[in-house]
């Protein structure tokens, strides 16, 4: 059976064949990046690409943070606006298992990418600020 959302936690020294394998799972529909602190990413070129072409094949992005209080802040800092500009959309301080319940929800509603994002964005049943 194929997978239709995955979760990649990043950490220091994450490989780009690792990323593209994840990106490339047959069937994904949705990708939730589990980042540092108020939503960094590597800035490296191919880790911005492989997300990038993701995005551009129809994959949902979610950035929600790996932190255990705090929130994703797209465009904070430089290593979250490159994400911010990609349309990934902010999980604020959802935590991961919402973020993949919400996601599952979400796909079943056959949203497009804006529509997608807006509602995953808005509180629905008060798991996110």
């Amino acid at each position: 059976m194929d997978s239709n959302v995955a979760v990649l936690k990043l950490f220091p020294g994450i490989g780009q064949s690792l990323v593209r394998t994840v990106c490339n799972t047959p069937g994904l529909k949705a990708l939730i990046l589990e980042t540092y602190g108020a939503g960094n990413a590597p800035l490296e070129t191919w880790f911005l690409s492989e997300v990038k072409q993701a995005i551009e094949r129809g994959l949902f992005v979610i950035n929600v943070t790996q932190c255990i209080g705090g929130s994703v802040q797209p465009g904070q800092y430089e290593t979250s606006r490159e994400l911010m500009e990609m349309q990934v959309a902010n999980g604020k301080d959802i935590t991961t298992e919402s973020a993949l319940a919400k996601t599952m929800y979400l796909l079943g509603k056959n949203l497009s990418a804006l529509e997608f994002k807006a509602v995953f964005e808005r509180s629905l049943r008060g798991e996110m600020v």
